[in-house]
């Protein structure tokens, strides 16, 4: 690949991650009030109401954490593709070492697999 269109990899890696920190940094100042506060699950009220809402505050927190989890595995992966590119080994399958496609880096730059070891790993899962 030459240098013009992995410079154009390159910054769209350094967008992608750039977005990736600031909705992680926002989930963060969003979620900092909503952390596990055992006080919700203590109290007076009504039984089947103080249950519901003990339910709803976990399940808010599970997927806040999922989502977070899920942000800082992009960020993740878009940390390698700068690696891969720093160390000369971009667009190459990290399993296979063949070239992948240019549309598969367009799609997902930060992909690590062409396509036939992507599907092989799906099958496998």
């Amino acid at each position: 690949m030459d240098k013009n269109k992995i410079e154009t990899f390159k910054e769209k890696l350094l967008k992608e991650e750039r977005r990736l920190a600031e909705e992680l940094e926002t989930m963060h100042s969003e979620n900092v009030n909503t952390r596990f506060n055992p006080e919700e699950y203590g109290g007076d009220g009504n039984y089947e109401d103080h249950i519901a809402d003990a339910a709803s505050n976990t399940f808010d927190r599970e997927r806040d954490l999922s989502l977070e989890q899920n942000i800082q595995d992009l960020l993740a992966q878009v940390g390698d593709a700068l690696r891969r590119i720093k160390d000369g080994t971009y667009g190459r399958c990290t399993n296979c070492d063949k070239l992948m496609a240019e549309a598969r880096l367009r799609a997902i730059p930060y992909a690590d697999l062409c396509i036939d070891c992507k599907e092989e790993e799906e099958r496998h899962r």
